[in-house]
């Protein structure tokens, strides 16, 4: 008995390893840094303690925004700024609410070392990627060397560059489909170019201008996040803040870097009476001194049209 049973623990044993090196080398199966991205982007293994991944605050399903007003991160801390979408970033040249990031891979650097988010220095991770298996091997196989912080961050700003979206009813109805978008989206469309005014700053192709704007959310009561200024220390630019792009906007509700915002509609009505919102701003954009005079039915409109920038990968079933 002891003897079969010895065989059978073998065989079990040897079918084990078999089995675990199968799966092994289906997970070492990625032929691109953009691809090996993807997968750091989902995996814990980049937080110290592995409690939080980007995809935690940066979620797929939501055009890779969070749907907390504050993510949370590492060790439990609330965050103090809302997590922005990372779709259709390949073109900008400036990252974060407040543009200190110049390059996606320097994006990618900031989350992994600071300290309230994932909490890992660079070095760390790195070593911590050379001794995991799958890692080491991957690393090898794509870059031709082990890791290193600039291939890390190489590959997971390669992954972000993937996330172009263009399959919107707003796109179909720019390359000739009449019946995409609603007639509600398409006299919001005519508001947003026009009476509106929302073009002069969310223009392009990804409705950014690429630009600070301080929009008037800033009175000087939260006196640790005066926008920009906490990177140039420039006086004319308190308050101001980084432009975003509006393509998925419909699914990344919390709105604003403070998360002051739960739907669209509120954003356009905070645009058409500001100061109904927000009191003694400081440099509020001289483009938002007065109403905008849109009715009910011209802010459903705009929101119609915002809505129309989803890419279907995106729509709610």
């Amino acid at each position: 008995m002891f003897r079969v049973r010895q065989i059978f623990t073998g065989v079990a044993a040897v079918l084990f390893l078999a089995s675990a090196v199968a799966f092994q080398n289906q997970e070492n199966d990625v032929s691109t840094k953009a691809e090996l991205g993807e997968k750091l982007f989902a995996d814990p293994i980049l937080s110290r303690g592995k409690a939080i991944s980007c995809a935690s605050c940066h979620i797929p399903a939501f055009a890779f925004a969070d749907t907390a007003a504050f993510s949370i991160g590492d060790k439990g801390t609330r965050l103090s700024r809302n997590s922005p979408a990372l779709t259709n970033l390949s073109g900008r040249p400036e990252f974060f609410c407040d543009g200190r990031a110049a390059s996606l891979e320097e994006q990618a650097l900031g989350p992994l070392s600071t300290h309230d988010e994932m909490d890992l220095p660079v070095e760390q991770a790195v070593e911590r990627l050379k001794q995991n298996p799958f890692y080491s091997a991957a690393f090898q196989k794509i870059f031709k060397t082990e890791v290193n912080q600039t291939n890390l961050l190489s590959a997971i700003a390669a992954f972000e560059r993937t996330l172009e979206t263009t399959d919107t009813p707003y796109d179909r109805y720019l390359d000739g489909d009449e019946n995409a978008m609603t007639p509600e989206a398409v006299r919001g469309r005519i508001l947003f170019i026009g009476k509106a005014g929302c073009a002069t700053c969310h223009s392009g192709e990804d409705f950014t201008a690429d630009r600070f704007k301080n929009i008037g959310l800033f009175n000087g009561q939260n006196l640790t996040d005066a926008g920009r200024y906490k990177i140039t220390r420039d006086s004319a630019h308190i308050g101001l803040f980084k432009v975003p792009g509006l393509r998925n906007v419909a699914v990344t509700a919390p709105y604003m870097h403070n998360a002051m915002f739960k739907t669209l509609k509120e954003v356009v009505q905070y645009y058409n009476t500001p100061d109904k919102f927000v009191s003694n701003s400081i440099n509020r954009d001289k483009s938002l001194g007065s109403s905008l005079n849109l009715s009910d039915s011209d802010v459903n409109d705009i929101v119609a049209f915002l809505e129309a920038l989803t890419d279907d990968r995106f729509k709610r079933k």
